[in-house]
């Protein structure tokens, strides 16, 4: 397996990164644009594959000019994509098989199609319920009112959402349960808002009535999920002196909480016109409690946080962890236990972090990745704490972040190649 060998011989972080631009805001930007009449520039648009990978398959369904024919849609290890083109798709005229890699075909979308089934969506199963890969007749929809539940994902309120000003009778959603990521659903709504979408958002009520997108350029701002990484290396540092440049202090990414949570584990944030600037406070809680429900993408930088300043914690709202691109809750348990660590679900909502031994051979630390971009950046931090460490499978990262190495490598820490089949970056 790919591997890289990770140095840092002193605990000093000191420079400027400019952050990857958010793959969340360009991906419902995209589907914005292949919704809208008029054409209007998107400034920024993420480099990750996610962006990238929707953006030619949105560009492959523009150009499909065979209706009768079966369009195989692949959507790789993106559960973004599969969401939103999954209603994207049930809207739009023609055949399509809807499918993904091995992972996808294990994370389920039955809510999300039996919600578009009852508005009128043509959708069946290509082999397991409820799970892709999907075959889908495109039809225009007509709206109307709808419940689902909202505790699963927040991508499948996302994904009607976009297409609700589409459908002549709009759409009436009933959010039902507990709402996971509820910030991304805002993200969505004020996107929408941007481009003269009119929307009624009464507690778990979202109202959308038929009307068209306007166009206006847009102008994606830095990506708060991947700065998680370089607060959790300015914890680990004894000194710091970095710029994260831009980073807005009003932002739509509910991620933007970690400048607060952060703040526990000794790191200071001053907003500056270029983005952020971090420098450390040098003091820090012994116990964190928190709940993850809105915030699922920085759970598994804070936690291993944790793990490397000795902290032990109290979580909630992870059970979602469980169907991302791995089961983050195993891999989590799994991958900690070689730092020390015990992480272990103490109810039907709740999980515990303690922290129970020293390693006595932290050189010969090595982190399974899981092909899960957040495991690679979340464990590539504890290089600080350890001085060497081996991450596998490093090409992950281009799913969010394909410059993390590189920023890595400019800010000091060196990176050696091992076991590479292919480039140094064991790209994927």
């Amino acid at each position: 397996m790919d591997k890289i060998k990770i140095r840092k011989t002193d605990k000093i972080l000191k420079g400027e990164i400019q952050l990857p631009f958010s793959k969340s805001e360009s991906n419902r930007l995209l589907i914005i644009q292949s919704l809208c009449d008029g054409e209007f520039s998107i400034k920024n648009l993420s480099d990750a594959d996610d962006t990238v990978l929707l953006k030619k398959n949105l560009e492959k369904i523009k150009t499909y000019g065979k209706p009768d024919i079966p369009k195989i849609i692949d959507t790789k290890n993106a559960g973004t994509i599969m969401r939103f083109l999954t209603a994207f798709l049930s809207y739009n005229p023609g055949k399509w098989i809807l499918t993904g890699s091995k992972r996808m075909k294990e994370r389920p979308v039955g809510i999300l199609v039996n919600v578009l089934r009852q508005l009128g969506a043509k959708i069946e199963y290509a082999d397991k319920e409820a799970y892709p890969p999907l075959k889908i007749s495109g039809t225009k929809l007509e709206g109307g009112e709808i419940s689902i539940d909202a505790s699963i994902s927040s991508q499948y309120i996302s994904a009607l959402l976009m297409i609700a000003p589409m459908l002549p009778q709009g759409l009436t959603l009933e959010l039902q349960g507990s709402i996971s990521s509820m910030p991304y659903i805002k993200m969505t709504m004020e996107i929408m808002k941007f481009f003269g979408i009119k929307i009624s958002d009464n507690k778990n009520i979202i109202k959308i009535k038929n009307q068209q997108y306007i166009a206006r350029d847009f102008s994606v701002e830095a990506d708060w999920s991947a700065a998680s990484y370089w607060y959790e290396m300015t914890a680990f540092s004894d000194e710091v002196d970095l710029t994260l440049k831009g980073l807005k202090i009003k932002s739509l990414q509910g991620d933007a909480v970690i400048a607060d949570v952060f703040k526990k584990f000794g790191v200071q944030t001053k907003f500056i016109p270029e983005g952020v600037h971090l420098s450390k406070t040098g003091k820090f809680v012994k116990k964190l409690y928190f709940d993850f429900n809105n915030y699922p993408d920085i759970a598994l930088a804070v936690i291993v946080s944790c793990a490397g300043l000795n902290i032990n914690g109290k979580f909630k709202g992870l059970k979602n962890l469980k169907i991302k691109e791995t089961d983050r809750i195993l891999a989590l348990k799994t991958e900690l236990k070689k730092a020390g660590c015990n992480f272990e679900e103490t109810s039907k909502s709740g999980w515990e972090l303690k922290n129970i031994s020293e390693i006595q051979e932290p050189s010969s630390l090595q982190f399974s990745t899981y092909n899960d971009h957040r495991m690679a950046m979340s464990f590539a931090p504890l290089v600080i704490k350890y001085g060497e460490i081996e991450i596998e499978n490093p090409g992950v990262v281009k799913k969010s972040y394909p410059g993390f190495w590189d920023d890595l490598k400019t800010i000091g820490f060196e990176i050696c190649c091992i076991d590479f089949d292919a480039d140094p970056y064991g790209q994927v």
